[in-house]
């Protein structure tokens, strides 16, 4: 039933031997089960590329820049327009699906409607609408998690927790990224941080990337090249600057993804826009087919960029096109992730400061700036700085030294992104406010 709290799961239940052996058994299997979904839906999201755009994402060939334009627009045309329509009868003809957030706080996922949400997640990315693909497995794994609970006979007051948990397992297994799978959990997710939420959320992470990576395989997300992992004074003061222009850049993001979200089209509004919003994206990929898909294209280009400056006005372009086509994308009724648009966004960014920097200072390449520029920009649009720079990092498989400049760029990152956002709320209030919300 609609609305459903995690209360009604059945609380009565006992649990099987013990809270904590149930808890633990739960968290597990979950592990497993997350981690073969997240498998079986790369391979989805590959197959749809292959069909939809004659191609399949790597690092060498991140977007469909071999691809005919006129294949580019019908794939963008016809799969938002599909996506469009069952769109429309899932959310008006049928049970809502709940966010995450409100699966954490105990409403009930529907099991069909959550499985076509996901999907339908997956099936306008492959046929390449600008939004990440992350939030399909975590939704997801929210709903396992609800479900197995109720098998398991689990403590009602572990629900939440292991909601929380198995959603950021899901975005573990998708990426293989256990580390940024645990602080999703910590820093956005979890209402109750302790040592043992924390173990299990790592836990199941861990497993649920393993697993997927039986199915999917594994390969580096991002190619950064080779690059120095010495952390030189200037690179410190590039990551301290690149920290405070980008980090109002994630601000203005996060703050244009919060607009697109609570102005989504509705009722026969995306039967429209969304076919629209599809349109508008194949007029902008004849020129710039990077602008296509989740945001690898784009990143890629930015950790692979060269260190001239006559490639400054692409790396903006390709910016400024990526941040309005995939908040258009989410503004006409597409459900979709910003985390991957978000690294897409700061490797682009700080690739062009680095081209910059490096007349100055010659003496790191250019990946290691954009890797900074990721990190930071992503760091301020999630207000996460551990989950941000984890999770670019373990996409990159970048030298365990540049944590030092890095994690730099972040704090600097996260705390003017959230001076930013206040003064913005602050000047619509007419009172000072420094209060984020996670996106």
């Amino acid at each position: 039933m609609a609305g459903a709290r995690g209360d009604d799961l059945d609380p009565n239940r006992k649990p099987l031997g013990s809270r904590s052996v149930a808890l633990i058994t739960t968290v597990l299997v979950l592990g497993v089960l997350i981690g073969a979904c997240a498998g079986a839906l790369t391979l989805l999201l590959y197959t749809i590329e292959h069909i939809a755009l004659g191609f399949v994402e790597t690092p060498e060939l991140p977007g469909p820049f071999l691809t005919h334009p006129v294949r580019r627009a019908l794939s963008l045309i016809i799969g938002a327009s599909c996506a469009a329509l069952l769109w429309w009868l899932l959310r008006t003809k049928t049970q809502a699906v709940p966010s995450v957030r409100q699966a954490v706080r105990g409403t009930l996922m529907p099991v069909w409607q959550t499985v076509a949400h996901v999907l339908l997640q997956i099936f306008i990315v492959g046929c390449g609408l600008s939004v990440g693909r992350e939030v399909a497995p975590r939704e997801l794994g929210a709903m396992l998690a609800q479900r197995l609970c109720r098998w398991t006979g689990l403590h009602r007051a572990d629900l939440q927790t292991v909601v929380a948990i198995a959603a950021a397992a899901g975005l573990a297994g998708v990426y293989n990224a256990p580390l940024a799978g645990g602080f999703f959990a910590v820093e956005i997710l979890l209402a109750d941080v302790s040592a043992v939420t924390v173990g299990l959320s790592f836990a199941c992470a861990a497993l649920a990337a393993w697993v997927a990576t039986l199915i999917k395989g594994t390969h580096t997300f991002y190619a950064i090249g080779q690059v120095d992992a010495i952390f030189t004074p200037d690179l410190m003061g590039f990551a301290l600057i690149a920290g405070l222009v980008v980090g109002v850049c994630g601000a203005w993001f996060r703050r244009g993804a919060q607009w697109a979200e609570s102005h989504k089209a509705s009722g026969a509004a995306i039967l429209w826009q969304l076919p629209l919003a599809g349109c508008i994206t194949a007029a902008i990929a004849i020129w710039i087919p990077q602008v296509m898909g989740n945001g690898r294209a784009t990143a890629q280009m930015g950790f692979a960029g060269r260190p001239e400056l006559a490639f400054i006005p692409l790396l903006l372009l390709s910016f400024a096109a990526k941040a309005v086509v995939t908040l258009m994308t989410i503004r006409a009724g597409a459900s979709g992730g910003v985390l991957t648009p978000g690294i897409a966004l700061g490797a682009s960014m700080g690739c062009a400061l680095g081209i910059v920097w490096i007349q100055l200072f010659d003496t790191n390449s250019i990946g290691v700036y954009a890797l900074i520029g990721a990190c930071a920009l992503l760091s301020a649009s999630q207000n996460a700085p551990l989950m941000a720079m984890t999770l670019v990092m373990e996409l990159t498989e970048a030298p365990s030294n540049l944590y030092v400049p890095v994690a730099l760029a972040c704090a600097v990152a996260t705390v003017t992104g959230t001076l930013v956002a206040g003064r913005q709320a602050g000047n619509r209030n007419g009172l000072p406010s420094f209060e984020t919300s996670n996106v």
